[in-house]
């Protein structure tokens, strides 16, 4: 088996230098002692500046944290990763989300060696990727020109919402202002309905999103969906003019289920894409009926440039791995257990949400992919909301509170049409907060007393573009992989999730059968409250 991380020799020289050098140490004074803190301590990678200098390390810190990626084969599973291999061991599967946006060539990756040495089982999968990519948008763009669909309803759940949503928020200076797009994922009724007194059945079309067209909650609100349309006038005969096959279209490599729901034009994907990585797949068509082909081929060009430097620059200067490292440091070695982000743009408001189940359902694990336990914690608890309405809401924990919390500013330096003051007010305002959390307020009496000190990253795009937000969220993607690779655990599985899917299921077949025989009188006595009468 393979050691677990604090077994690891580096592990014990990181904890013998957080206690001699970082627990008291003083930001101010570090950037006082050292006139090239900031550029020893900042990154530049595709399209995604990093300011990583008012965190608590230092060069030293980097690089024993630089020997803990060596330990713990950081290189080796990455070239795994990128090899086609079933790193995902608990459902012996590939993690080839990154192959999605690689182009047919291999594009900056074509000279890696371990891509000259793909088998024909890689080189057939990149083809059939780009088969699928062809359908895709070509697709896209017929119902993006299509006048009479002005409203575009995606129901999924889990990754197969949050990340079209995401990307539809952010880039919504290039949707057609003739086109509307709801998100639908809640299995609570007042969501559905809430977009369904917006829109007409004649001008709507429903995306359905899921990989095994049997997802509960995605299949309950599409079924409830299709009703409705039905009862609004729309018609089961594929040649009528207003029928379910002519406006719904299924996300899902279950063509016959949605063949027997009415659906007939299918968009499929792999089982080496997992949901939460999934909207560079036909999870993303919503996105690229949005934003156009064009623009959608941009936004995968950006992650792929994002994959190149991920795969290949040397760990020293590669951001997703430098970033990864800190997520370590700082959950293991400093105890902080969660994270702030605070993107400084609307674009970007649905980010955070996303974030959190990119993070915590690849990471939040207890055990290694060896089934050992882990003796660490893994994954923080990510949040956080745009600002500057955070500024006016929790930031006042962040600058005055017991707990410290590592905070992650994104911002970006163009504004698009927006400029002017608007937008160097939004971005002055994250770098004030930034200064305000390290250097921290003396004087006028102990309420007003800040204490400072407190770490903070700055990730600053040029811009908010379809290739910027690709590199971003690819960023991240990869940030994630290197932390689960230094716990050793299996980011790409979520066993949990499918706990509660079980037991729900179980939980409705109980109630139908009446026979409780067995479950814990908490529960049952929940269930039983949702039958009985008033009182």
């Amino acid at each position: 088996m393979t050691s677990l991380c604090h077994e690891l020799p580096a592990w014990q020289l990181l904890q013998t230098h957080y206690q001699s050098q970082i627990q008291h140490l003083d930001l101010c004074q570090a950037f006082a002692q050292d006139e090239q803190r900031l550029g020893s301590l900042s990154l530049q990678a595709p399209h995604v500046f990093a300011d990583l200098s008012k965190n608590l390390w230092t060069t030293e810190t980097a690089a024993l944290l630089q020997q803990l990626a060596r330990q713990s084969q950081l290189d080796a599973k990455r070239d795994a990763m990128l090899a086609g291999e079933a790193i995902n061991t608990s459902e012996q599967r590939s993690v080839m989300h990154w192959l999605l946006r690689t182009p047919r060539d291999g594009g900056n990756l074509a000279n890696s060696c371990v891509v000259k040495h793909w088998s024909p089982a890689m080189q057939t999968a990149l083809a059939d990727v780009h088969e699928t990519l062809d359908q895709m948008l070509a697709l896209a763009d017929q119902l993006r020109n299509n006048p009479q669909i002005t409203d575009i309803v995606n129901i999924g759940i889990g990754g197969s919402h949050l990340g079209p949503e995401v990307v539809v928020n952010a880039l919504e200076d290039w949707i057609d202002r003739g086109k509307n797009f709801y998100f639908v994922s809640n299995v609570d009724g007042h969501e559905l309905g809430h977009v369904l007194r917006r829109v007409k059945p004649e001008s709507t079309l429903f995306l359905i999103a899921s990989k095994s067209f049997t997802t509960a909650e995605t299949m309950l609100n599409a079924r409830s969906a299709r009703q409705w349309f039905l009862d609004q006038g729309g018609s089961e005969d594929p040649g009528a003019a207003c029928s379910v096959d002519a406006h719904f279209v299924a996300l899902t490599t279950n063509k016959k289920a949605a063949a027997e729901f009415g659906i007939q034009r299918t968009l499929g994907f792999w089982d080496w894409v997992g949901g939460r990585f999934s909207l560079w797949s036909a999870i993303g068509l919503p996105i690229a009926i949005a934003i156009g082909s064009k623009q959608f081929r941009a936004m995968l060009g950006g992650a792929h440039a994002m994959d190149a430097h991920f795969f290949e620059t040397p760990t020293t200067q590669n951001l997703p791995v430098q970033l990864g490292l800190l997520d370590v440091w700082y959950r293991d070695f400093c105890h902080f257990s969660s994270r702030c982000i605070a993107p400084y743009s609307h674009g970007l408001r649905r980010l955070t949400a996303y974030l959190q189940q990119l993070e915590m359902e690849s990471n939040g694990k207890r055990v290694t992919k060896d089934g050992q336990p882990l003796a660490v914690p893994s994954a923080p608890v990510i949040w956080g909301e745009p600002g500057t309405n955070g500024q006016h809401a929790f930031f006042q924990m962040l600058h005055q509170g017991q707990d410290v919390i590592p905070v992650e500013f994104i911002a970006l330096r163009d504004g698009g049409k927006y400029l002017g003051k608007h937008h160097q007010s939004l971005v002055v305002n994250a770098i004030a907060q930034a200064q305000a959390l390290m250097v921290g307020r003396d004087g006028d009496g102990a309420e007003k007393f800040c204490p400072g000190n407190r770490p903070s990253s700055f990730l600053l795009l040029q811009q908010l573009d379809p290739a910027s937000l690709g590199a971003l969220i690819a960023l991240y993607e990869h940030r994630i992989f290197v932390s689960g690779a230094i716990w050793n655990i299996n980011s790409f599985d979520q066993w949990g999730v499918e706990l509660g899917k079980k037991l729900a299921k179980q939980l409705h077949q109980r109630q139908d059968s009446q026979d409780w025989e067995g479950v814990d009188a908490s529960t049952q006595g929940l269930m039983q409250r949702l039958t009985q009468s008033d009182r």
